[in-house]
């Protein structure tokens, strides 16, 4: 995700300096796109106006921000951490606080799209945290979106980006469904496929990734590892707010099932795999 997203940046004239914990993907991208490669999160801060980090999880998140090497120690006073990790509300809020006390301002700021939509600089960031560092960072995020938007205070992008995650699981669940179903059938579910899609049933998932589903693959965008963890989050999150999730909680271990069948890396709509 990173890679791209740095690369619309530099080609929308701003000056990149770029880290990462695998040093030669930094030097790869630096050698492509003409930034700086960084030693450490502080030196890729340094003088700064803006900075965007897109890791795996909270723990991640921590160890490029915190610490005598992260990125805090390096910022300026009034500069903007955006982070585009899908992490816990409860992390948002610390670092929003953290930074805050360092006389920063921190944005969560999760995206959707996937790998395709950082590719082509389509992404959809839903934004937790201060409204005017949020109104700075906008206009530079859209490099690489389409779509960025403040839906309230520290953490409330992690939540909104949950609820987002959620109705993708409830989605692709009906989805396959429906396309093992309409093979075991005997129906020719690509063209059966293209009629419902012009109907009620029309889905972002069934246009993109239903042709896929028939023609048995998965190796597009967003992996199976990465949405148990986000689901993970987000059943962890109504644990604490009492929310009702059982569809959720229900394709959680059906993609836990995609996993035993060594399915940890196929993209998301694989849930049809063990329907068949």
């Amino acid at each position: 995700m990173g890679h791209p997203m740095a690369g619309h940046l530099a080609k929308a004239g701003h000056t990149v300096a770029v880290y990462n914990r695998t040093a030669a993907k930094a030097q790869a991208w630096a050698a492509e796109h003409g930034g700086r490669a960084a030693a450490t999160p502080r030196e890729a801060a340094q003088d700064a106006d803006f900075v965007f980090a897109c890791v795996g999880n909270d723990d991640d998140l921590r160890s490029v921000v915190l610490g005598a090497d992260g990125a805090f120690a390096g910022m300026r006073p009034g500069a903007v951490f955006v982070d585009h990790t899908t992490a816990s509300a409860e992390v948002a809020r610390e670092l929003h606080a953290a930074a805050r006390a360092a006389g920063l301002h921190f944005v969560d700021a999760p995206v959707s799209g996937g790998q395709a939509g950082a590719v082509n600089g389509v992404l959809t960031v839903m934004c937790g945290g201060d409204a005017e560092p949020f109104e700075a960072m906008k206009p530079v995020a859209l490099a690489y979106s389409r779509a960025v938007t403040r839906v309230g205070e520290a953490g409330a992008g992690q939540l909104a980006k949950m609820v987002n995650q959620v109705c993708i699981a409830g989605l692709l669940q009906g989805l396959s469904e429906a396309v093992a179903f309409g093979q075991r059938a005997g129906l020719d579910m690509q063209q059966v496929l293209q009629v419902i899609s012009k109907g009620a049933a029309q889905s972002w998932q069934m246009e993109n990734r239903g042709t896929t589903m028939v023609e048995d693959k998965f190796d597009f965008g967003f992996a199976v590892d990465w949405m148990r963890k986000d689901l993970g989050l987000v059943l962890e999150e109504s644990r604490r707010n009492g929310a009702r999730l059982p569809v959720t909680a229900l394709v959680d271990q059906f993609y836990a099932d995609v996993q035993a069948l060594g399915g940890g890396r196929w993209d998301t709509s694989s849930l049809v795999k063990r329907l068949k």
